[in-house]
């Protein structure tokens, strides 16, 4: 590195971001993890020992994934080679590999490839990693917030080890916060910073665990307040609030928190929780996700898993979603909320949605038996001397409109598939079947 390239990393780091320029560079300075990378755990010593095996480090934003892969490459007596999966294509990881092949062969070095946001990168992309990887040419560490088993290629994965990072707790990014206030030289100690309780107990709140967030809202907070006589710069709950705006929502709408928020809103509309529907639907119109996919969804719940228990289910949930197509959003959100609580509040059951289940298993188990002639429509003479229709008997002409005769094939004869659930409008369903069940056949006294 010459002169120059110095002195523009010194001034890069100088200008970067609080959270950027107060990273701990050892494992003692590391807050949080402690599964990860507790004294006695397995990373820390593979660490220690300088044996890093090919990892992913998963985990919510602002945990400490780069963090750590730079912990790391601190202590670490291979090359450190970190790209960024955003801004490196194909032509960067194959010249990075052939760095580290020359490396390994001039000077016995080896490499360690650190690739953020890995799960950026396509098949195609991670397939010019995976040789390397295998033949130990390199040594990989990903970082991803989204699940490696979606977004990292299986051989890949297998060849590595998978870590996963828990979100910060409060308690943690509290000292993170006033670690930052105490450095003079990277941090923010040399300005004489006074924050107020309340103040630090709304940025820990807020900022969902994320340290990142709270580190730089704070950067933005003191450069904010002006300083006093004795030049102490006074940041109140009010500079917090505004330096914030608002609360960082850890929800990706391509990513595991849009499937991980919507199976929790499911699964409280299903087992009749309307506060915990709420809760997680107004999670998910907070985040800007797609109101139609929360409306789509609510159709499905309603003929799954309330069905003919309350038939005007379906019609509900079908309304809601013509309504938030029709007025779109923000008032979209007034009838999810009613198709919501309506739902969630339905007697429950998946008795059509199971009938059909066994019905198609049947279909697909047996002989596609040809259809009983008196079920055939007879529209030709032909047809007619062939037997088709003959002996079908008109329901409208009997009793209550019913009238006993076989509607399934011969090999399915007293199959029973639609098994009334008891529950709700179902109860009347399940007395008249019992009513037909018992009906004489035609012919027979009544």
């Amino acid at each position: 590195m010459d002169l120059f390239e110095q002195r523009g990393k010194q001034l890069q780091e100088a200008n970067a971001p609080l959270a950027a320029r107060i990273r701990p560079r050892t494992l003692e300075e590391f807050i949080g993890q402690e599964h990860l990378v507790g004294p006695e755990s397995a990373l820390r010593r593979a660490i220690e020992s300088d044996r890093v095996p090919s990892l992913i480090l998963w985990g919510p934003p602002g945990s400490g994934k780069t963090t750590l892969a730079n912990v790391i490459a601190g202590l670490t007596s291979a090359h450190f080679e970190p790209i960024s999966a955003v801004g490196s294509g194909v032509a960067q990881l194959r010249k990075s590999v052939a760095d580290a092949k020359e490396r390994l062969g001039l000077h016995n070095q080896r490499t360690i490839l650190f690739i953020d946001e890995i799960h950026r990168f396509n098949k195609a992309q991670q397939d010019v990693i995976l040789p390397h990887v295998e033949n130990g040419a390199v040594t990989l560490i990903g970082a991803t917030t989204e699940n490696p088993s979606f977004e990292v290629i299986a051989p890949l994965l297998s060849r590595s080890r998978v870590f996963t990072l828990r979100q910060l707790t409060e308690e943690q990014v509290g000292t993170l916060i006033q670690r930052a206030m105490e450095i003079p030289e990277r941090g923010l100690g040399h300005l004489q910073v006074d924050l107020d309780t309340d103040a630090l107990e709304f940025l820990v709140n807020m900022c969902n665990g994320d340290a990142r967030i709270a580190l730089n809202t704070l950067e933005f907070a003191v450069d904010a307040a002006r300083p006093n006589a004795d030049g102490v710069r006074k940041v109140s709950l009010e500079l917090v609030e505004d330096a914030l705006q608002r609360r960082a929502m850890l929800y990706d709408k391509a990513g595991d928190q849009h499937y991980d928020v919507i199976s929790a809103f499911i699964k409280s509309v299903r087992g009749s929780h309307p506060d915990g529907a709420l809760y997680w639907l107004a999670r998910m119109i907070e985040a800007g996700e797609d109101p139609l996919f929360i409306a789509r969804r609510l159709v499905i719940l309603a003929a799954e898993d309330i069905g003919l228990a309350d038939p005007a289910a379906l019609s509900i949930a079908v309304a809601a979603q013509q309504a938030v197509h029709f007025i779109g959003m923000p008032e979209g959100r007034i009838p999810l909320a009613e198709a919501t609580v309506y739902l969630a509040t339905c007697p429950k059951s998946n008795s059509a949605y199971a009938a059909l289940d066994r019905a198609m298993a049947d279909v697909r188990n047996t002989s596609n038996a040809p259809v009983p002639l008196h079920l055939r429509n007879a529209v030709t003479d032909l047809m007619r001397k062939e037997g088709y229709g003959k002996d079908y008997k008109y329901a409208h002409d009997y009793a209550d409109h019913f009238v006993k005769q076989e509607y399934l094939p011969p090999t399915l004869k007293g199959r029973s598939y639609y098994q009334p659930s008891g529950q709700g409008a179902e109860q009347e369903i399940e007395r008249r079947l019992s009513r037909w069940r018992n009906r004489k056949e035609p012919g027979q006294e009544m």
